[in-house]
């Protein structure tokens, strides 16, 4: 009696034996060669999978937020807004040759000339120079106060976020004693007394009164950022405070920071010109553009042209500096995605 032959196993959907070159369907790119290991067929599948280019790697939050800004007008129109500012701030004389502080009372208030775009001022000046020259303390004020308000406030606010207990709740009365002090009103009591014409009083002034708002956006960013799962297996493994403030929090706490100080240094900018408007802030000889706005006041109606163009200058650079924060903001805020 012939012995029965072993059925072969049943192949589904046409497929073949590996002998034969058999291709199986898959869930990555429909088909998967058996004749290969399933690591390897995963593994090509993976590398096919954006349109037969390599495996995207892992970006992080800033690499997805570099991006988003490069396709943003607003950031890019904001940027070189910025750019051409710090351009001229460091050196005024590439587009300005004369000597903001060479007047000559015989053309004070007159209007556009050849070699004058702007007119010149009441007592004689030249608007277009003092406009260029002006924009070098201005941003400079901004950009020192900004950075002590950033180091200080994040500084308290992210050790009282993350200690807690006593030194949170004092650090949270002192900040509010210092967010009901009027910042004008503030800055006319504490600079009537300073008699010197540097830069510093106001700078100091200004992180004086501005760490609080930092240091309050740090303080919830830090209570945030360790309480998540990588944190506290961090302290699970015996890692320092330190170690988890510099390499597991810090990092993933200082974006909230970086937008509010971006929009804050416009601010600072616009604050150091009120102040010299009010004469509490910069004096001449200084040149800035809150000096020039107060001393054209008295002339609007005979020469607007020595306020207006240092107005608008103000008036442009506060709105890049706004611009760039809210782009920055929209891009390291994962909820707008």
């Amino acid at each position: 009696m012939p012995e029965p032959q072993p059925e072969e196993p049943h192949v589904s959907g046409g497929q073949r034996s590996a002998e034969d070159g058999a291709i199986a369907s898959t869930g990555l790119d429909g088909t998967m060669d058996l004749a290969t290991t399933e690591g390897e067929t995963l593994e090509k599948g993976l590398g096919n999978a954006d349109a037969g280019g390599p495996a995207d790697k892992a970006r992080s939050l800033w690499s997805d937020a570099w991006r988003d800004l490069r396709r943003n007008p607003v950031f890019i129109i904001s940027a070189l807004v910025i750019l051409f500012l710090v351009v001229i701030s460091l050196w005024p004389s590439l587009i300005a040759s004369g000597n903001p502080l060479t007047c000559d009372l015989a053309k004070a208030q007159q209007g556009s000339q050849p070699g004058h775009p702007f007119g010149f001022d009441g007592q004689g000046c030249d608007v277009y120079t003092r406009t260029v020259y002006g924009a070098r303390i201005s941003i400079s004020v901004g950009v020192c106060a900004t950075l002590g308000v950033a180091l200080l406030g994040s500084l308290l606010g992210g050790l009282a976020g993350f200690f807690g207990g006593i030194s949170d709740s004092f650090l949270s009365r002192i900040t509010d004693v210092f967010f009901a002090i009027p910042v004008v009103l503030g800055g006319l009591v504490l600079l009537s007394v300073v008699t010197s014409n540097s830069v510093w009083p106001v700078i100091g002034f200004m992180v004086l009164l501005g760490w609080p708002q930092i240091s309050r956006i740090a303080r919830g960013s830090v209570i945030t950022a360790k309480q998540n799962d990588y944190v506290q297996a961090a302290r699970a493994l015996g890692a320092s405070n330190s170690r988890m403030l510099l390499r597991h929090i810090t990092p993933n706490a200082v974006a909230p920071v970086i937008v509010v100080a971006t929009i804050a240094l416009g601010t600072y900018i616009a604050l150091e010109a009120t102040l010299s408007y009010l004469g509490v802030g910069l004096k001449p000889p200084s040149v800035s553009w809150g000096i020039d706005i107060s001393a054209a006041s008295p002339y609007i109606r005979n020469a607007p042209h020595a306020l207006l163009w240092p107005s608008g200058a103000l008036a442009i650079t506060v709105l890049a500096f706004i611009m760039l924060g809210d782009a920055v903001r929209d891009a390291l805020d994962p909820k707008l995605r």
